[in-house]
């Protein structure tokens, strides 16, 4: 299937019918924050990784203020600092190498930055185990959509195994699936997910139309989005 064919198919989908099986489904967050951290594997830790858009970016620079001094992202509302690119991105690590100098290489669009232990930066814990999202007003589409996909296939087959999946839509795997929605709630979740549907393949073209390989050096990574290729700072290569 063709990217352009990719794009009218998500463009055609029925948020009433992507309402219906999400209500079909069940979901209600628990704020386990399952989906916001790292994980272990049998090859070592890996961490958590979510696809930021490139407005999606400068939305969270725009809407929030932060505490230049603090390391882990902690919210404070009282500073004039706000987050640099890196802070709130990182490239893809799909297709990067580990060199001598660190990860090098070409990789395509952003995930969300993440701490040291592997979670997402903006995902902060209180003392009884109660997760949080700092920007979740402003999160990204990916995020918002969370535990649900819509499977296209092709470029919009959504990763990970589906636990559960009712038509198009796709659940994965998360402790708050089967608990009641309301409809309500099932309609705001199919406007997103028809909108991450269309996002996702937009991107896809939008990269594919510009793309020109670039030759890296050790320690050097370009990352390809649907506005160009870039430095891991968010900078324009020219």
């Amino acid at each position: 299937m063709s990217l352009e064919a990719e794009l009218e198919r998500a463009q055609g989908l029925d948020e009433s019918e992507l309402a219906d099986a999400i209500e079909s489904i069940g979901f209600e967050c628990t704020r386990c924050g399952a989906c916001c951290k790292g994980y272990e594997t049998d090859d070592g830790p890996e961490p958590h990784t979510a696809t930021i858009f490139p407005d999606e970016v400068r939305t969270i620079q725009e809407a929030t203020e932060y505490d230049s001094g603090v390391t882990e992202g902690a919210a404070d509302s009282t500073s004039d600092a706000s987050l640099e690119w890196r802070d709130i991105a990182r490239p893809m690590p799909y297709g990067l190498t580990e060199g001598e100098g660190g990860l090098e290489g070409e990789t395509f669009e952003w995930a969300l930055q993440t701490n040291a232990c592997g979670d997402c930066r903006f995902y902060d814990e209180d003392e009884s185990g109660m997760g949080a999202c700092q920007v979740h007003d402003d999160r990204p589409l990916i995020c918002e959509t969370y535990p649900f996909s819509v499977a296209l296939a092709g470029t919009s087959q959504p990763m990970g195994e589906a636990v559960d999946e009712e038509g198009m839509v796709r659940a994965h795997e998360c402790e708050g699936l089967g608990r009641d929605i309301s409809r309500d709630d099932a309609e705001e979740l199919a406007r997103a997910l028809k909108e991450r549907a269309v996002r996702e393949v937009e991107e896809a073209i939008a990269v594919s139309d510009i793309y020109e390989p670039i030759e890296t050096g050790p320690g050097e990574v370009v990352v390809h989005d649907s506005e160009g290729a870039k430095r891991m700072d968010g900078t324009p290569i020219e």
